[in-house]
């Protein structure tokens, strides 16, 4: 397969051989924390380099139009999927996490075009932040409504159980450190267009191969140490964890197909749309539903889907709209 002649996708495979074979290699937190916050950093002043040059086109208009879409059916799709094997808490945890976006693997996929050579609108970093907050709106929504179906018949239970302010979790969703250094980063780049590039290209060009692959070591060290959390769940949680993220690609590359966007704008969506968040939506998610299991979301998302996504997932969705679109 193509992607893995990629040294940053080989890091990723050789971080999850790591884990698997229990080494004690590890990245530290602070480490792995300070290379998050420089992949989202200089993907935002490239996507606002980027953007400072297009400038505001009709495409610009309709892939995001098309990412919000796809940021509210994708986990109303999953709720109603889950819910047919699931209790509403865990329905609405596990739909908000498929909901929500992967920002690595959308950088993944950012890196797989540029090595490929195959255009994309910067704009699509605005796609990604655009489409990480709808999902957990819904979920906290969903996950109030269980509550108060579940205590209607006790008044006693209904009183004492508090269902967390939706304002303070939309405040959570919205002012997201990692999602505001994104936005910023990229208005920053768009103020200060073709010098700013010309400045910045040492920091957000030439070092960012050698990031991506270092922060792909630590999540395949974290995607093996988490494989084990799926031992002993419902096999239709599995098919779930890989049959749902390829259906929403589908459902993108349709939608990408009949909005005329681009090939490179069509993979970014697809690979959106088949992403999960393992760690955004999940911090999230821990206080504002506390009654779903974490093992179950954050292991599907991070011990399952996300290596799919990697190794599978990118190079699969790029030959598809290369192919339809």
């Amino acid at each position: 397969m193509p992607s893995f002649v990629d040294p940053a996708i080989l890091f990723f495979v050789f971080g999850m051989l790591a884990g698997l074979l229990r080494s004690n290699l590890e990245i530290p937190p602070q480490i792995a924390r300070f290379l998050s916050l420089y992949l989202l950093m200089a993907l935002g002043l490239k996507g606002g380099f980027a953007l400072a040059q297009s400038g505001m086109t009709t495409e610009v208009v309709v892939s995001l139009g098309a990412a919000l879409f796809m940021a509210i059916l994708v986990p109303m799709l999953g709720y109603l999927t889950l819910r047919q094997f699931l209790n509403g808490f865990d329905a609405a945890a596990i739909a908000a996490t498929y909901g929500s976006v992967s920002a690595v693997t959308f950088i993944t996929a950012v890196q797989y075009l540029d090595t490929h050579s195959i255009s994309f609108g910067g704009h699509m970093a605005a796609a990604m932040a655009l489409m990480e907050s709808p999902a957990i709106v819904l979920a906290v929504v969903l996950a109030n409504h269980a509550r108060q179906k579940a205590t209607a018949a006790t008044p006693a239970g209904a009183a004492a159980a508090g269902n967390p302010p939706l304002g303070r979790i939309l405040h959570e969703a919205l002012t997201d450190g990692a999602q505001l250094l994104l936005l910023g980063a990229m208005l920053i780049g768009v103020l200060t267009g073709e010098s700013g590039q010309a400045a910045m290209k040492p920091f957000s060009v030439d070092l960012f191969k050698g990031m991506l692959a270092f922060f792909l070591l630590d999540m395949g060290l974290l995607a093996a140490r988490n494989m084990g959390k799926l031992k002993g769940q419902s096999v239709w949680l599995l098919v779930y964890a890989i049959a749902g993220p390829l259906v929403h690609a589908g459902i993108a590359l349709l939608l990408s197909g009949s909005l005329g966007l681009s090939a490179g704008n069509g993979v970014l969506l697809m690979v959106l749309a088949a992403s999960a968040s393992y760690i955004a939506v999940p911090a999230v998610i821990r206080h504002a539903i506390p009654e779903a299991n974490p093992t179950l979301y954050f292991g599907m998302s991070l011990g399952l889907t996300f290596p799919l996504n990697i190794l599978v997932g990118i190079p699969l969705s790029v030959h598809l709209a290369q192919r339809f679109l």
